[in-house]
């Protein structure tokens, strides 16, 4: 049985949580919001929602917060997803850097790791002599328990069902024993790659090399349209004349200003 939630409750958590991490919760949500998060206060021994927001904001560790996040947001993501992005990538991208063979990638919003790994996969398998390149991908998230299944490169079989067979056998090492129907990113992909917890709403990013590409897909469908804005023209700056930015099939950036020219849906070039 899902507790009752006030719509007096329902704005102190709405603007929690988007002041802590951009999510914009309309009025439509708030049923939503009390589904997601029963679980959570029967499993607390907590009666009310008004007893849980002051154990979310009580906690300096802000690991609750981030908790409650996981439960009311949808981690959905696959192995080449939005594969038009990775054939981007390969054809276009990696042709230009030919030259310096060095590349700076940050997949902004990992989820449990599949993209930053399909990355990685594209990067390692679209040049000819992938041990003379510098390959360096930056894979964050807000949450802790994402990144821990990231970082960890385990997968359920059934994870890859629609990837090629011969693109699993070059990537992934299979289970045996306990293992069984499990499978690992092998360790060239792996390495490739720093997991790190982000919030994008930060002012400001830990990266001090100027980046070639960010990926920032199926994120800003939460966001409302400042919030929008101010985290592309935020990417713009930390991204390197010449650098790309990759959203979501499902975004589009018509109705926020922003100084990157268009290369094709979901597409954007930082031209100076």
């Amino acid at each position: 049985m899902d507790y009752g939630i006030t719509s007096d409750e329902f704005n102190r958590f709405r603007t929690l949580i988007y002041d802590e991490s951009g999510i914009s919760l309309g009025d439509q949500k708030q049923t939503l919001l009390a589904s997601r998060l029963s679980k959570r206060l029967r499993d607390l021994g907590l009666t009310t929602f008004t007893e849980y927001y002051e154990q979310v904001t009580g906690d300096a560790t802000k690991e609750e917060f981030t908790r409650m996040l996981d439960l009311i947001s949808t981690n959905k993501t696959d192995f080449f997803r939005e594969p038009k992005h990775f054939d981007y990538l390969r054809e276009r991208i990696l042709p230009e850097l030919e030259k310096e063979k060095r590349i700076r990638i940050w997949s902004s919003a990992c989820s449990t790791g599949e993209e930053p790994y399909t990355i990685a996969m594209t990067l390692y398998e679209g040049v000819s002599d992938p041990q003379r390149w510098d390959f360096k991908i930056l894979a964050s998230d807000l949450s802790t328990r994402v990144l821990a299944k990231a970082a960890s490169g385990l997968y359920e079989a059934d994870r890859v069902r629609d990837v090629p067979p011969e693109v699993v056998r070059r990537n992934f090492l299979r289970g045996r024993g306990e293992s069984e129907g499990l499978l690992k990113v092998k360790p060239h992909l792996a390495s490739m790659i720093q997991f790190r917890r982000l919030n994008l709403m930060d002012d400001r990013f830990p990266i001090k090399s100027p980046l070639d590409l960010i990926f920032c897909r199926n994120v800003m469908i939460y966001f409302d349209r400042p919030t929008q804005e101010q985290l592309v023209n935020k990417f713009y700056r930390y991204l390197k004349p010449g650098g790309h930015l990759f959203i979501g099939h499902s975004e589009s950036l018509q109705w926020v200003e922003h100084p990157f020219k268009v290369m094709g849906p979901t597409i954007y070039r930082k031209e100076k």
